[in-house]
């Protein structure tokens, strides 16, 4: 029997199993398609919430932890995979922002670099952006990574450490209860049995507790994006180079030169079929902000389904009156940048140490009403 089961292999559950294994835990994480491939493969890889200064303290404490750490993380996963995830360090033009004095108080409450800088200066960083634009914001500790390859690194990763099981193609069917504690899952392939069990479910995560009669607020927000592929503009220098968002839409530079525009927020329950409105609404706003895109073939259009929840909060921590079942779940557009504290505060708990954040406004005890006395499941 192993020390921890999880279930959901995105990039919270592959990150939890890696944290877990390196706190001496043994692990096997379940996932039932390939991991990675949901809504950690389908984002864009900004390693911030979109507009931090609009989101909960809570969620700006554990980003800050997060961003300090993708550095090394992603220099690690380099050293242990041989899998770059294409983590850089470029910066984010905010452009046309009416809320520069709410993001001014917010970075100087965080003592984060944030400038307001003039039309010259959107410019001189980047001089292909649309004519006529007056000055932004400037964040230039911005990171951003190629979520792809950091899921496949992440997946490299765990298959070779001795602590961690990674089970693909391995979906759960009902969890496995008994006097007040969650004991395993049951599988197709048979039953794993564990002292804990972390749900790492993203949108889907309902779909394991509901049959227990628990509940999560997190659902499904369908998130379409495109990738264009652009030519070199002139000697080494790409079409664009930092991230820029613009009317809540956003482009982002990959190493070869590529553009991704996102994204689309749609309730569409779990259809994840890409629509034409959708590309041809991404398409028009990609080339208001850096018009020689219209002249660049769209290489792919795709779609994920980001878990929601009323508050925007994540839930990370045990569930009322189930021992052992703890949830990571929940992250909304901020799995990526969230996943590395949110592993470590899950860890903290299971590990019963201090935790490296304050973690109530996260914890699914401070958030839920007690649920009823639970039917063993065994």
């Amino acid at each position: 029997m192993q020390d921890v089961l999880i279930i959901g292999g995105g990039v919270i559950g592959m990150m939890t199993a890696w944290q877990l294994a390196e706190d001496g835990l043994s692990v096997t994480l379940l996932e039932r398609g390939e991991a990675g491939r949901e809504a950690s493969w389908a984002g864009g890889g900004i390693v911030s919430p979109l507009y931090p200064w609009r989101q909960p303290e809570a969620i700006s404490r554990l980003s800050r932890w997060s961003e300090s750490r993708y550095p090394h993380l992603a220099d690690r996963l380099i050293d242990m995979t041989g899998i770059d995830p294409e983590y850089r360090q470029n910066g984010l033009l905010y452009l046309d922002t009416a809320e520069a004095d709410m993001a001014r108080r917010w970075a100087q409450g965080l003592d984060t670099s944030l400038a307001s800088i003039d039309a010259y200066a959107v410019y001189a960083r980047e001089p292909g952006l649309v004519e006529g634009i007056e000055g932004g914001l400037w964040m230039p500790t911005l990171g951003s990574l190629r979520n792809p390859r950091l899921v496949r690194a992440l997946r490299a990763l765990l298959q070779r450490l001795p602590r961690v099981d990674l089970c693909e193609g391995c979906a759960v069917q009902r969890l496995i209860t008994g006097q007040g504690r969650v004991k395993g899952a049951v599988t197709a392939g048979g039953r794993f049995m564990a002292g804990r069990v972390v749900v790492c479910g993203g949108a889907w995560t309902n779909h394991l507790l509901s049959p227990l009669g628990l509940a999560l607020p997190v659902r499904p927000v369908k998130g379409q994006m495109m990738v264009f592929k652009t030519p070199v503009v002139t000697g080494s220098r790409q079409l664009l180079e930092r991230v820029v968002l613009r009317h809540g839409r956003y482009l982002i530079p990959r190493a070869d030169g590529r553009v991704l525009v996102g994204s689309t927020l749609e309730e569409a329950g779990f259809d994840k079929t890409p629509t034409r409105e959708a590309r041809d609404s991404l398409h028009a706003s990609a080339v208001s902000i850096l018009p020689a895109l219209a002249e660049c073939e769209i290489e792919h259009h795709w779609s994920g389904l980001r878990p929601g929840t009323p508050d925007g909060l994540p839930f990370i921590g045990e569930m009322p009156d189930v021992r052992g079942l703890f949830i990571n779940a929940g992250h909304y557009r901020n799995g990526l940048v969230l996943a590395p504290a949110s592993a470590r505060l899950l860890a903290d708990e299971v590990l019963g140490r201090r935790p490296v954040i304050d973690p109530r406004a996260f914890q699914p005890i401070h958030r839920l009403a007690p649920v009823p006395t639970m039917v063993a499941t065994d």
